[in-house]
């Protein structure tokens, strides 16, 4: 069959290797409305962890996130959680890679986590879901 398309100038991959890869995919992340639907339906029985700096933290985050740099991960801020706590994490967006290094960090650990796509940018700014923001004296 001959083929005039953009989207498959390439061969498709076959059906077993795509299956596996969508499978993986959804293994390492999850996205804002699934965390959000967690938290309405108070089924959320993981940690929510903002790996942006401080102080960005401080101005927004997701309701529910506990605020972990990723640089600050490591065995010894890993100590107080159980090996079976699971973990979702997001930074900015789609242009940071904040969450994806913490993710790396976090199951060299040994623990459970996903990557929460599209970060606070979505959470925020697209979905418009609750967040926590600090008001600064120049705003009141």
């Amino acid at each position: 069959m001959p083929n005039n398309s953009n989207a498959f100038s390439y061969q498709a991959a076959l059906t077993q290797q795509s299956n596996e890869f969508f499978a993986t995919k959804l293994a390492c992340e999850t996205d804002c409305s699934d965390v959000y639907a967690d938290i309405k339906e108070q089924t959320k029985n993981y940690i929510l962890l903002d790996v942006r700096s401080r102080e960005a933290f401080d101005k927004s985050h997701a309701i529910t996130a506990v605020s972990m740099p990723h640089s600050e991960i490591n065995s010894e801020s890993f100590a107080m959680y159980d090996k079976d706590t699971l973990f979702v994490v997001y930074c900015w967006g789609p242009g940071c890679n904040g969450a994806t290094k913490a993710g790396l960090k976090i199951s060299a650990l040994g623990f459970a986590v996903k990557e929460m796509i599209g970060g606070i940018h979505y959470w925020e700014d697209f979905e418009r879901y609750p967040v926590n923001r600090r008001v600064t004296e120049i705003q009141k």
